[in-house]
């Protein structure tokens, strides 16, 4: 849509949706590299990325942006354009000092180190990724300063993924959660009851473990028609509202991990699924940063499926596909599945509680490494007496440790929404339940339509419409507050240890 016929802001628009679609082509790559790609694939794509990166920058920070920019008749616009126009403006002014170098040679870096992580993680070689996680480090800080010279790095690409949430209050959340999960982890680390460790010891091959998260999504209403499920080394999602595919991961060992991971990443996807159809390519029809998104993930994964009401409606279906379930009951699952196990170094697996220790661990390497106070040499090492102080066990590997998640070939500021999506997820699950019910009778009579349908009025439908804290107070009736999430842990809690 151009030509001298159309608005400035027409312009403007058009030209947004095509560094949308850019994007997605470039989403649509990576997750061919994590999921199909072979392992000699990545110089080539590496320059693939480079030149979508360089054709976005090009059509973001060029001058005619700018002049666009600044012929928008503002007065002439609705609500819903004025959003589009400032989340417009918001890019466009932390891209637009970014040099098109700079964003090539960090591409090429983010796909080089994608292939490095593989190598070094298969190997427990954290000396095979330091070289590409140096330049990372590098050229990440040139660019946080390119963005404003005069803030903190991590705080400038902590709005990259948690756009209107400032640093300071990231940290009044962590101080508080961290104030009330050690004493309650220390609880229950002394109570005189236990929960059961082995209830999915089971040998399970990974064809069989597929089938059963297939079958386990599709109850829960995923859309096949714009979604798929694959395996990956790491668990992501992706890609818009027509393709929200998903991936997750096996262990032969124990079908819950896989399962709660394709969980997870399946309320990703019902947020894709949820942004308007008629808005793709705009604003309106992207998410509101990751933090948000993380909220429907751990909403799905935490206040659905570590449910007993889900174990009882689910262990039926378990039981076709893994018959050495038949003598499990739904309450024993359920406990099983919420059993605080510090001595797990893997954050995608970790419980519900500990899981944000393991964030703190990586928040504070990040902010270190950032701030120029760690040296890439010292991260392991940094990373164990961390993790050790919090969790109270030491990684026996760098595999299992430092090495253990992919995102710092990617960016560096996003693990704190991981946490802020789980305090929105509780936030959000109250407000629910004020006009729903208790979510435990919404999953028993499997009403997942009325889930879907509230999520997707209160959150999906809006796209960037509106800032991170109208969004969370237009669906929940107040600001981002940690109480819900501190409420809903130790009454949970509490009934699973007897506290």
């Amino acid at each position: 849509m151009t030509g001298p016929e159309t608005t400035p802001f027409e312009r403007l628009l058009d030209r947004w949706e095509r560094i949308a679609a850019l994007e997605d082509a470039r989403l649509l790559l990576n997750w061919d590299q994590q999921v199909t790609m072979p392992p000699g694939g990545g110089p080539a794509r590496a320059q693939q990325f480079a030149a979508i990166e360089s054709a976005k920058q090009s059509l973001k920070a060029g001058s005619t942006t700018a002049e666009l920019l600044g012929a928008v008749d503002t007065d002439s616009l609705d609500d819903a354009q004025r959003a589009v126009l400032r989340e417009i403006r918001r890019e466009y002014e932390r891209d637009a000092q970014v040099p098109d170098a700079l964003v090539r040679e960090l591409s090429e870096t983010k796909s080089d180190a994608y292939s490095a992580w593989i190598e070094a993680k298969e190997a427990d070689s954290f000396e095979t990724f330091a070289p590409a996680l140096r330049d990372h480090v590098r050229l990440q800080r040139d660019r946080a300063e390119c963005i404003d010279p005069t803030a903190d790095p991590y705080t400038v690409l902590l709005a990259d993924g948690a756009p209107y949430i400032d640093a300071e209050r990231i940290d009044a959340i962590f101080d508080r959660l961290l104030d009330e999960l050690v004493p309650l982890i220390e609880s229950i680390r002394n109570a005189d009851r236990d929960l059961p460790a082995d209830t999915f010891a089971l040998d399970v091959d990974e064809s069989t473990q597929m089938e059963l998260c297939e079958a386990v999504l599709d109850h829960l209403g995923y859309d096949w028609e714009r979604g798929r499920l694959d395996t990956a080394p790491h668990p992501f999602d992706g890609l818009t509202q027509y393709d929200a595919r998903i991936t997750t991961r096996f262990d032969t060992d124990d079908p819950t991990a896989g399962l709660l991971s394709a969980i997870h990443e399946f309320g990703h996807a019902t947020y894709n699924l949820g942004l308007p159809d008629d808005q793709y390519g705009s604003p309106l029809g992207r998410a509101r940063g990751h933090a948000v998104h993380e909220s429907q993930s751990r909403f799905w994964e935490n206040h659905v499926a570590r449910t007993d009401a889900f174990w009882e409606q689910m262990l039926p279906l378990l039981r076709e596909h893994v018959p050495a379930l038949e003598d499990v009951s739904s309450r024993e699952a359920s406990e099983a599945v919420n059993r605080v196990e510090t001595a797990n170094p893997i954050r995608v697996s970790a419980d519900e509680l500990s899981y944000h220790l393991h964030i703190v661990v990586r928040h504070r390497t990040e902010r270190r490494l950032l701030a120029g106070d760690l040296r890439v040499s010292e991260v392991p090492a940094f990373w164990n007496d961390t993790f050790e102080s919090l969790l109270g066990v030491r990684p026996a590997t760098d595999a299992d440790g430092c090495l253990q998640d992919v995102h710092w070939t990617t960016s560096f500021g996003m693990f704190p929404n991981y946490t802020l999506g789980s305090v929105l997820a509780a936030q959000l699950a109250a407000a629910m339940e004020r006009d729903l019910g208790p979510i435990d009778r919404l999953v028993r009579e499997g009403a997942y339509d009325r889930i879907h349908e509230w999520l997707t009025d209160r959150v999906h439908r809006h796209g960037q419409r509106y800032e991170t804290d109208e969004l969370i107070e237009r669906a929940t009736g107040e600001p981002l507050t940690a109480d819900y999430f501190v409420e809903y842990a130790r009454e949970k809690y509490a009934d699973l240890y007897r506290l």
